[in-house]
């Protein structure tokens, strides 16, 4: 997957069957979908490819506890299959994880245990392992940083765990081994459209004006169907498609704190399954660090950037400190992220907890798809919707989809052991491949997405930036003031992750 030969691949005088806007994991989803299925297929992503939500979740391959509880039967069946197909499709970048709620009576152990048999139930065949009650002695074993005050017991059931980011870099390399393009770095910046027939009464989409910010240059695209999968930018191409157009997203905020994992040492995971907004918290082994989260904050500006804020931390604090021997505080924290979940605006709900974590595909009267809600864990669904309405959209004949059992692509650094020497991990031969098989461009593509440095130890990226940025720089043929720029750039970014 190289920019270079994508770029050589865009021809102006083309049509393409499907363009997909939106590099996350939805827009990644739906290029692997159309691809495989044999639709000639071309996606763009105005930043890098996970560069927002997708890189930025609970790393938990689910089907949703809290759903469950809701009520919401239908998306916790849903969630349950994918999560089963996803963990047999690739197991590379996902493993099976024991989490562990501990019960302070046998009435919560009784409560929980029962829930979590039906959560089982409902996985079917793809179940991950049976749900079972502990005792105090083995809750202490699983979760030996738990605070044993009034502890009576626990119960374990299991879940899937996986790397966001790099996931994503396997979509898009899956998608590009099916004959995708995929350009990351190259907005939208207008919407195409004509009357079709002289009978049409609204102008239909064609294509879009895309500005490739690498080489400073613009060019048309043009498609027989468009998809917005920009998650919660989705709205921003509406508006382009449409001025007149209702907001669709409400964009909620959740953060996560990662810690060392001496605070809380063992192989399970944490769940605390009641906050004091009746979320869910937990603490997950990942990359030998602990990340625990999340919240749920409605926010009403977007940004590409967005940052924890200090009611969100003190909240993810008190509630994990409540249950942990140690006391962690904020200096503890060793990086601190923040995502965006897309949901979908409901009449009447104004918790963003309670809105559904159902996607929604939408068909506007110019005929652009957008698609949005949804999790990392159903992407391979919403895909699938997705390309079946384009299909009836643009009138293709109907191809069946294939992903439910499609493997997906793998890569050497899907699995980097952090404690080894930086020198190893960012050698010139491995940011050469960065480069040249997965499309990194700037030295914060390397070092939050291809590898996840900066979302593990936010100083330890900070100082390795340098290096980075020189190595880089030898393969891009760039000068000092490149050198320099990134390493400026990357410092002021990686500080928003210091607590």
């Amino acid at each position: 997957m190289n920019r270079i030969s994508m770029l050589q691949q865009l021809d102006e005088n083309k049509t393409w069957d499907m363009l997909i806007i939106g590099g996350g994991a939805t827009g990644l989803g739906t290029a692997v979908d159309a691809a495989s299925r044999g639709f000639s297929t071309i996606l763009i992503e105005a930043d890098d490819f996970a560069k927002g939500t997708s890189s930025r979740s609970t790393k938990l391959v689910h089907g949703g506890v809290r759903y469950l509880e809701q009520g919401n039967l239908k998306l916790v069946r849903e969630a349950l299959q994918e999560r089963g197909w996803l963990l047999k499709n690739a197991p590379h970048v996902t493993r099976k994880l024991g989490f562990v709620i501990p019960a302070f009576s046998v009435v919560q152990k009784i409560y929980y245990g029962s829930g979590l048999k039906f959560y089982d139930i409902l996985s079917g065949k793809l179940s991950l392992g049976t749900t079972k009650f502990l005792s105090k002695k083995t809750t202490q074993n699983f979760l030996p940083g738990i605070n044993q005050k009034n502890l009576s017991g626990g119960v374990i059931y299991y879940d899937g765990q996986f790397d966001d980011a790099r996931l994503a870099i396997n979509l898009a390399n899956t998608a590009a081994k099916h004959g995708a393009v995929l350009l990351n770095y190259c907005e939208v910046v207008s919407i195409l459209k004509k009357k079709i027939k002289p009978t049409d009464k609204q102008a239909k989409i064609y294509g879009v004006v895309a500005y490739d910010a690498i080489n400073d240059k613009t060019f048309e695209i043009k498609s027989k169907v468009v998809i917005n999968a920009t998650g919660v930018f989705v709205d921003d191409i509406i508006q382009m498609d449409n001025s007149n157009s209702n907001e669709i997203v409400t964009p909620s905020q959740g953060i996560h704190l990662v810690v060392n994992k001496n605070f809380f040492p063992g192989n399970y995971a944490l769940m605390i399954p009641k906050t004091d907004d009746k979320r869910v918290l937990f603490a997950v082994p990942w990359h030998n660090k602990i990340v625990i989260g999340t919240t749920d904050t409605e926010i009403e500006d977007i940004s590409d950037e967005p940052i924890p804020l200090q009611e969100e931390i003190d909240f993810v604090l008190k509630h994990a400190n409540r249950y942990l021997k140690t006391n962690i505080i904020i200096n503890d924290v060793t990086s601190m992220f923040a995502g965006l979940r897309p949901l979908v605006r409901t009449k009447g709900v104004t918790n963003t907890s309670m809105l559904s974590r159902d996607h929604v595909i939408i068909v506007s009267h110019s005929n652009l798809i957008t698609i949005t809600g949804g999790k990392w864990t159903t992407y391979r669904k919403m895909a699938e919707d997705a390309v079946n309405n384009a299909i009836f959209v643009a009138k293709f004949s109907y191809k069946e989809c294939i992903t439910k059992h499609l493997k997906i692509a793998n890569s050497e650094f899907d699995n980097i052991n952090y404690d080894d020497a930086i020198e190893k991990i960012y050698s010139l031969e491995n940011i050469k491949r960065f480069i040249e098989n997965e499309m990194a461009i700037t030295v914060e593509d390397v070092l939050a997405r291809r590898t996840r440095l900066l979302f593990l130890d936010a100083k330890a990226a900070i100082q390795t930036a340098p290096r980075v940025a020189k190595e880089m720089a030898a393969i891009f043929n760039y000068g000092e003031h490149w050198i320099q720029l990134e390493i400026d750039n990357f410092t002021q970014l990686a500080k928003n992750y210091l607590p």
